[in-house]
């Protein structure tokens, strides 16, 4: 039986259009729109159909025919926008990528990285067009993030320890996140708090007298979002023993109680050992070394620092231990749990993206 429909056009690439297609895809700075026409045309030229190249690419049959048809009337030329009303363009696109490539691979000899003013000096274009080409590309130079990849030999598997814990708790076992919060200071501003008024914030000093410090125990039920703490004046291994100690009696007799802990070294004192290993029913699991990021209790942390602590003007360090059980009691009336959104394989694949973005990585 004939086939029915429109008739697809022919493509075929030459080697440098395919190299220029295929190094559009590759790199980096190429914008989305412009790399999924480059990846039509690469698929259109191996001999798919609208329908299966628009289903292989997320596009539509009607999307892909239209490049298609563009491509073989003007080439590589056709996958651009056409003109719009308005005023002619002032910058050529070799202008774009000379731009893009200088503000992705060089800095500035007097600052770290660019800003719209200096790379319009820079490059003699505008301070707006520098804006709006940044903006498109998706770059912003006055950013910076940091970073650690762990060096722990046994990485791969403790993440998966770990992750499959949260994930997937035992049965007729606790799963807690555990960790201390040390040197939590109390601070007392040098002169009395404005309130807040319409039209005028909250104001503090910015100078602030230290009256001491406190370290709060934490422990963070992964399946109800509940918090057992207690916090202590000193960091020691027996401070750690007596929130074990308390972790125990809370903890109905029956259950296990699996424990989600770092590399800290109080948590590895052969006191500490010695009381785990005379209490079988708990399970210390350690996060790699430097991935203190696996432990949920550090998002409870950075709550209660936000909410709690930061803004916060105490007087004594009772004063502070006093606040930060009211804060605990309360979150208990409604905890929320936090729920993991990724396997360990997609942490680990994430983790294997960065690593490839790093020149002297051979891991």
């Amino acid at each position: 039986m004939a086939r029915t429909g429109r008739p697809k056009v022919a493509l075929v690439l030459s080697d440098e259009e395919r190299a220029a297609l295929e190094g559009w895809v590759r790199r980096r700075s190429t914008s989305q729109a412009w790399a999924l026409r480059c990846r039509i045309i690469l698929a259109c030229a191996q001999g798919a159909s609208n329908k299966d190249v628009a289903a292989r690419l997320g596009s539509t049959p009607h999307a892909v025919g239209r490049w298609r048809a563009r491509f073989v009337e003007r080439r590589i030329a056709g996958l651009g926008d056409k003109p719009r009303s308005g005023g002619p363009r002032t910058v050529t696109d070799e202008q774009v990528a000379a731009l893009v490539t200088r503000t992705l691979e060089s800095a500035p000899k007097n600052a770290t990285h660019w800003s719209t003013r200096s790379m319009a000096k820079k490059t003699g274009l505008s301070q707006s067009t520098v804006s709006r080409v940044w903006r498109a590309f998706g770059l912003q130079p006055h950013r910076s993030e940091m970073f650690k990849l762990s060096t722990d030999p046994y990485f791969v598997d403790k993440v998966h320890d770990v992750v499959g814990l949260c994930l997937d708790p035992p049965e007729r076992a606790l799963v807690f996140c555990v960790d201390e919060k040390s040197r939590i200071q109390a601070l007392d501003r040098s002169q009395p708090v404005l309130r807040m008024m319409p039209g005028v914030p909250q104001r503090v000093t910015h100078d602030y007298v230290r009256v001491g410090t406190t370290t709060l125990f934490e422990a963070l039920d992964v399946a109800t979002g509940k918090v057992i703490g207690s916090p202590h004046r000193r960091h020691r291994a027996e401070e750690c023993k007596k929130f074990l100690i308390k972790l125990d009696r809370e903890v109905p007799d029956g259950l296990g109680i699996h424990l989600v802990l770092d590399n800290y070294a109080t948590h590895k004192t052969p006191a500490v050992k010695t009381w785990l290993l005379a209490h079988p029913r708990f399970h210390p699991h350690f996060t790699p070394t430097g991935s203190s990021w696996l432990n949920l209790v550090e998002r409870w942390f950075a709550e209660l620092t936000d909410k709690q602590i930061r803004r916060g003007a105490h007087r004594s360090v009772q004063v502070l231990e006093k606040d930060i059980r009211t804060w605990i009691a309360a979150w208990n009336t409604d905890p929320r749990p936090y729920i993991w959104t990724k396997t360990a394989d997609e942490i680990l694949e994430r983790l294997a993206l960065y690593l490839n973005r790093i020149p002297d990585s051979e891991d």
